[in-house]
C-alpha cells in the first residue's frame, strides 16, 4: 500500500524556497532526494523564528528520527516551493512536522509533495534522547 499522509490541521508556519539548479536531476525536475534538503532548508527557518537552531531548540537538540515522503508533481528549476507547516502528535521526548510542499504555475496551486518527518529531542553533548524542554513545547503549541 502507498503512503497517504494525512495532515494536522492548522498550517502555523510558511517560508518560500527556491529551486536551485543543484536540486535538478538527470529526468529534469526536483530529485527525491533533494525534497528532504527542501524540507530541512524550511525546519531551519521554522526554528528561526525563535531564535532555534537543531542543535539548539530551547535547550535541546533535534533529530529527525523518521520520514515519510508523498509524491504528488513534479518541480522544477525557476519554481518557488511554498512549504507550510504543522506540528502534531507531540510527546515527552519527541513531535511530528508536517510539511505541504507547493508551487504556483500559471496563476494555479500545484502540490509537490507531503512530508512528515518525526523529530526527536536529544543531547549532543551525552549522546542521548531528552524530554521536550518547556520553552520549546510552549513554542509548539502547549
Amino acid at each position: 500500500m502507498r503512503i497517504r499522509i494525512q495532515f494536522p490541521t492548522p498550517f502555523t508556519f510558511s517560508v518560500a524556497i527556491p529551486v536551485r539548479i543543484s536540486d535538478i536531476n538527470y529526468g529534469g525536475h526536483v530529485g527525491n532526494d533533494r525534497i528532504l534538503s527542501i524540507v530541512h532548508e524550511a525546519r531551519m527557518a521554522f526554528l528561526a523564528q525563535w531564535n532555534y537552531t537543531e542543535m539548539n531548540a530551547g535547550g535541546c537538540g533535534l533529530i529527525m528520527a523518521d520520514s515519510a515522503i508523498q509524491y504528488k508533481a513534479e518541480a522544477f528549476y525557476g519554481d518557488t516551493i511554498l512549504v507550510e507547516i504543522a506540528v502534531a502528535n507531540i510527546g515527552p521526548v519527541a513531535f511530528d512536522l508536517f510539511y505541504k510542499l507547493s508551487t504556483t504555475r500559471s496563476e494555479k496551486m500545484i502540490p509537490i509533495a507531503f512530508v512528515k518527518a518525526g523529530m526527536i529531542c536529544f543531547d549532543y553533548a551525552h549522546r542521548k534522547i531528552e524530554n521536550i524542554p518547556g520553552d520549546l513545547l510552549k513554542c509548539l503549541g502547549l
